[in-house]
């Protein structure tokens, strides 16, 4: 399932290209700091145990490699990876202190790995963001163990009118915000049409188990503001 707007030659890489340096900053000030309790969830979800490892894709700055690596006491290994080479020296310089992380720059539709080898695989405010949802997940559960869980962190549709109504007019003043922080509206415009045009809690649900996952569900967060999927490779 390829995305209309993410398929626009170079338009992701020039988001990023043009926010990276101040991504951490942004995300605060969009979500009132709200998106770390999200990634938070996130992990209290998935509940790893030591030596359990993770494959992180669209890893952004390292947000959730640092949780995770925190939740089990750094005895585990976090695999990083994110298309925009400036996102990932950004994490490399943030979490420097951590020896037992990768980092990869490659797309969530072809990760340079070999099949059948994380325990976790985690996407976080990635999967609207790639051009194939099917590439995605078909690489998603290609590099999982058999018995590993697929965990993905997104916006998503709210099912609440009143705070729907509430949350569409505060879109609206996100590019500013953007405009103020990083100096552009332009990648915060684009932010707003790819969470508007992704797909809902149970088609997202519909499109994992056709790439083989089982027992998938998904928890709404914030009133459905965000989501977080689950699904296993049995």
């Amino acid at each position: 399932m390829q995305q209309f707007l993410q398929n626009k030659r170079g338009l992701v890489q020039n988001v990023f290209n043009q926010v990276y340096d101040r991504y951490d900053l942004m995300n605060d000030f969009m979500s009132l700091g709200i998106h770390r309790l999200w990634k938070k969830s996130l992990i209290n979800m998935m509940n790893p145990s030591k030596n359990q490892n993770l494959i992180d894709v669209a890893c952004g700055t390292g947000d959730i490699a640092k949780l995770f690596l925190k939740y089990v006491n750094e005895f585990s290994e976090v695999t990083c990876v994110d298309p925009n080479e400036g996102m990932i020296n950004k994490g490399k310089e943030k979490l420097n202190k951590y020896k037992n992380l990768k980092w990869i720059i490659a797309p969530a539709e072809k990760i340079p790995n070999h099949d059948n080898i994380y325990d976790f695989y985690t996407i976080s405010f990635g999967l609207r963001n790639t051009k194939n949802l099917n590439k995605c997940l078909s690489e998603a559960y290609r590099v999982l163990k058999p018995g590993g869980r697929f965990l993905c962190l997104e916006f998503s549709k709210i099912q609440n009118s009143g705070l729907d109504f509430f949350y569409k007019n505060y879109s609206k003043i996100i590019p500013k915000i953007g405009k103020f922080v990083v100096g552009k509206e332009e990648p915060y415009e684009y932010l707003i049409k790819s969470i508007q045009n992704f797909v809902n809690q149970d088609e997202l649900i519909d499109l994992m188990i056709k790439h083989n996952f089982k027992k998938c569900t998904y928890r709404n967060l914030s009133g459905g503001i965000v989501s977080i999927h689950s699904g296993w490779k049995i």
